[in-house]
């Protein structure tokens, strides 16, 4: 029997970050999921999770764990398979240091993934945007700041983690303004700025102080901008903007909802999802391809390059005239209840 707790704390503290150079965020990520997984194992076993053994998460008990999630916790089937994909990648890791767990890790790894319907994407329009991005009292310093940072979310499509990790070294506001982010995969980008969105930047770095965060963006004690923060601010103005904004009433706005609104907005002005994907920092155009599919003025131009078929026109003839007559009944039976609900 081998205890499960040295095989999780290597896995996140040694392989993840400096074997394999996962980022911080991706490390919370997997522990919170582990987290959930030896919950429900210490609870469906009876036994302490610093006591746990790796022969206890057997597949039966994973396929358990995943209908808990979807069935207690309600989560959706993309956020089980990527708890199963957690599940798996360590599951590859220990198959190197407990070899007798070998035919116990291959039935886990044989775990297929769920699939699920992929539905569109919501994104905000400009004027929705503009409710949002004057939210903000500008004559204060936090308005200023929140302003700032809005604004950047959507105009340079930045997740969340890009928007609160950015480094004030990293902005430039000499010459063409732009910014250097750090997205995905520790793959850098940089993005050029509207002069807009410098002019707000500017006027963030001028009330900004002296502080000694290194980030661009702080808090009230002058602490780097947290995710919960950010989203925080963006909920608050949200809310503010749907007094004047009424399709905003009743909405739940997300950060990564800014991301997809700044990536519908420049597939409609360039028509180029290439364009879009390098704005984004998608590894994989496919990954773009999702707001072709919510994007009607791609598909509208498409219907209007291509002249219709001219088809024959005619009547149906019923070959029996009990077929017929019966078709007529219907027929008279759907007006009779059309004059009846008219009158």
């Amino acid at each position: 029997m081998t205890l499960i707790a040295p095989l999780i704390t290597g896995f996140l503290r040694e392989h993840m970050p400096r074997q394999r150079g996962y980022s911080t965020h991706s490390c919370e990520t997997y522990a919170h999921g582990f987290r959930l997984l030896l919950a429900f194992a210490a609870k469906r076993t009876g036994t302490q999770p610093s006591q746990l053994h790796i022969e206890q998460l057997d597949a039966a008990l994973i396929l358990d764990f995943l209908v808990h999630l979807e069935g207690e916790r309600g989560n959706g089937a993309a956020s089980r398979n990527a708890r199963l994909a957690a599940i798996k990648s360590f599951m590859r890791y220990v198959e190197y240091r407990v070899p007798s767990a070998l035919e116990q890790i291959g039935q886990i790894r044989a775990i297929p993934t769920k699939r699920h319907d992929q539905k569109l994407v919501r994104h905000l329009e400009m004027e929705e945007v503009r409710a949002i991005l004057n939210a903000p009292d500008l004559a204060t310093r936090l308005g200023v700041r929140d302003r700032a940072m809005l604004h950047l979310c959507f105009a340079a499509g930045l997740r969340v983690s890009e928007l609160v990790g950015a480094m004030l070294e990293n902005l430039s506001l000499q010459g063409p303004p732009s910014i250097l982010v750090r997205g995905k995969g520790r793959k850098e980008r940089c993005l050029p700025l509207w002069k807009e969105t410098a002019a707000d930047l500017r006027a963030w770095l001028t009330v900004r102080g002296d502080v000694r965060a290194p980030e661009l963006f702080v808090n009230a004690e002058g602490k780097p901008m947290t995710r919960a923060g950010f989203e925080y601010v963006l909920d608050k103005h949200a809310r503010t903007a749907a007094a004047t904004c009424a399709s905003l009433r009743g909405r739940t706005v997300s950060p990564h909802l800014l991301r997809h609104s700044c990536a519908v907005i420049m597939l409609r002005a360039t028509h180029d999802i290439r364009k879009v994907a390098l704005w984004l920092g998608h590894a994989d155009i496919r990954t773009t391809e999702i707001y072709l599919r919510m994007d009607t003025s791609e598909k509208l131009e498409a219907l209007e390059a291509v002249l219709p078929p001219e088809l024959r026109r005619g009547r149906f003839k019923p070959p029996d005239a009990l077929i017929a007559s019966l078709l007529d009944d219907a027929s008279g039976a759907g007006m009779r209840r059309t004059a009846s609900a008219s009158r």
